[in-house]
């Protein structure tokens, strides 16, 4: 495991930190599961979430069951893995079976169209891992009751089908049980942006074809390394981050190189944003840029290359990223455990839900409407087209800000709808125009010094929310909803995938808008036709 750093002028102010660390012991502390880093506020939390420390060997005694798992899935044929998680239950596997070059569909959306595609996908051959550490995230229990409605739709019974991960005793724990689902419990002292090499990370990575021992041999060789004051690239990693946040460089331009890795600054990204982004303070990722642009601007460079680089086998990387991640709390002075401010857009998803009942969603009325763009806000009055708008949000980011842009929409429609190769022209065309509204992060990023970050809904709530919220008030947001043609059924429950996906929206808006920050949602009433016109409007500014 190695990490390349070139400090020009901050080798002090690095140094500086990582001395101050060592001389308190922070490194030998943390290796040991100290939980007193941190303060006596966080010591309570700290206490129940560093067993993420000892996973490389403890998450071995979960191979034995896994392997069984995977034998039973070989036997039946069933090739198809489908993973139902969010936040940390999906983005380590995504970034594993992407480095690994093994097919899994990850459902972390609660977007209709996504998830149906997903539905008409090898059913017959489709295996469902149902992952959630509370036991109760919303989309992941929307995800369990369409496949269970699926499955017996279709004649199967879904206690073949379906496996459960999640943490002793949660209420998804009795539902499996209840169900006779199949169920590998994953250590409860660890959170779920730590929980890369527990049962949450290995389940559905082996499933899909992973060699997840490999995983944890690489992060074992890394482990002894984390306790040094030398040599140690967790210490080396959280001075870097934590010192460089201190003195004002708080954007951390996450970018990949080619190597063997593929994916990972996704996961880092939540990581980082969840972790630090609390009490007005925290380090904002940024992926998708290719260099730093602004003196609140640094970059890391994933794999071998030149600057400041981190490189090494994966299994390691997710160690080392968690330790640093811990480092640079102790640093900034909060706790890296928690998650303050995420239950408040679930909390008001729930409320627009029950207030409106059987009836409309409070959208609001557009202030203005642009093509098959419709335009929400309180914006000024000058405004008369979509250009306005944009052109206002970035001049509307303040001094050392950032703009994010929050998509609800279908994140994996062009991927899926080639590979399915059975879509129809039309359908194909919905599905290209819908993803590259990504695009939109390069294009807003090129007329602005500022960084641009893109999240998907609803996933990034479980990421980047948590930072847009608590850390610090320097974001502008811009929020794209779009018109649903094909919605899908929750079972149970009084509500749609898509009522959900705009409640989501909805919430996490009124969460922003009610710390004052400036905040504009666009709902496209045609994906296709809104993704194209916003992205004309974009590249003519």
């Amino acid at each position: 495991m190695t990490i390349e750093v070139t400090l020009g002028d901050e080798a002090d102010a690095v140094k500086a930190v990582k001395d101050k660390l060592v001389a308190e012991g922070v490194p030998a502390a943390l290796a040991a599961g100290d939980s007193t880093l941190w303060g006596p506020q966080a010591q309570s939390e700290a206490a129940i979430r560093l067993g993420w420390l000892g996973l490389p060997g403890t998450s071995r005694e979960l191979l034995p069951e896994i392997a069984k798992l995977v034998e039973r899935a070989r036997a039946e044929g069933l090739d198809h893995v489908v993973l139902a998680g969010m936040g940390g239950s999906s983005l380590a596997p995504e970034v594993i079976c992407a480095t690994e070059d093994v097919p899994l569909t990850v459902l972390d959306t609660t977007d209709p169209h996504q998830v149906r595609r997903a539905l008409a996908d090898r059913l017959d051959r489709t295996i469902v891992v149902v992952a959630s550490k509370s036991g109760g995230t919303i989309e992941t229990d929307s995800h369990r009751r369409v496949y269970e409605q699926a499955f017996r739709d279709a004649g199967i019974d879904p206690a073949e089908r379906i496996v459960v991960v999640t943490d002793p005793g949660s209420p998804l724990e009795r539902t499996a049980i209840e169900a006779g689902y199949p169920v590998v419990l994953a250590d409860p002292n660890v959170g779920g942006r730590y929980s890369a090499l527990t049962a949450f990370g290995l389940v559905p990575s082996a499933l899909a074809g992973a060699d997840v021992a490999r995983l944890l041999d690489d992060a074992a060789a890394v482990a002894p390394l984390l306790a040094q004051d030398e040599g140690n690239p967790g210490l080396e990693l959280g001075a870097l981050l934590g010192a460089r946040a201190l003195h004002g460089r708080d954007k951390l331009i996450l970018r990949d190189a080619p190597s063997d890795i593929t994916g990972l600054p996704d996961w880092i990204e939540q990581l980082i944003a969840e972790s630090t982004g609390k009490e007005g303070k925290g380090i904002l990722p940024v992926v998708g840029a290719e260099a730093a642009e602004a003196d609140d601007q640094f970059l890391v460079t994933i794999g071998p290359d030149s600057g400041t680089t981190v490189d090494g086998p994966l299994g390691a990387q997710f160690l080392v990223w968690e330790y640093a991640t811990a480092v640079v709390g102790r640093v900034l002075g909060i706790n890296p455990f928690d998650q303050p401010n995420v239950a408040e857009s679930k909390e008001n998803t729930t409320r627009i839900l029950q207030e409106a009942g059987d009836g409309p969603l409070p959208t609001g009325t557009p202030v203005l409407t642009d093509g098959p763009v419709e335009v929400y806000g309180d914006l000024p009055g000058d405004l008369k087209n979509l250009a306005d708008v944009l052109t206002w949000l970035l001049r509307a980011i303040p001094e050392r800000g950032y703009l994010a842009i929050m998509a609800y929409l279908d994140r994996e429609a062009a991927f899926d709808a080639a590979v399915v190769g059975e879509a129809s022209f039309e359908e194909m065309t919905e599905t290209w125009a819908s993803a590259d509204v990504a695009t939109l992060r390069a294009l807003l990023d090129y007329r602005t010094d500022h960084a641009v970050t893109f999240g998907w809904g609803p996933r990034f709530l479980h990421s980047t929310g948590q930072y847009h919220k608590g850390g610090p008030a320097s974001g502008v947001f811009l929020q794209i909803t779009g018109a649903v043609t094909d919605d899908v059924d929750v079972p149970g429950k009084p509500y749609t995938l898509g009522r959900l996906q705009l409640a989501q929206a909805l919430g996490d808006l009124g969460a922003l808008t009610s710390r004052g920050r400036p905040a504009v949602r666009l709902h496209l009433t045609d994906r296709v036709a809104g993704v194209r016109h916003l992205l004309s409007v974009a590249e003519e500014l």
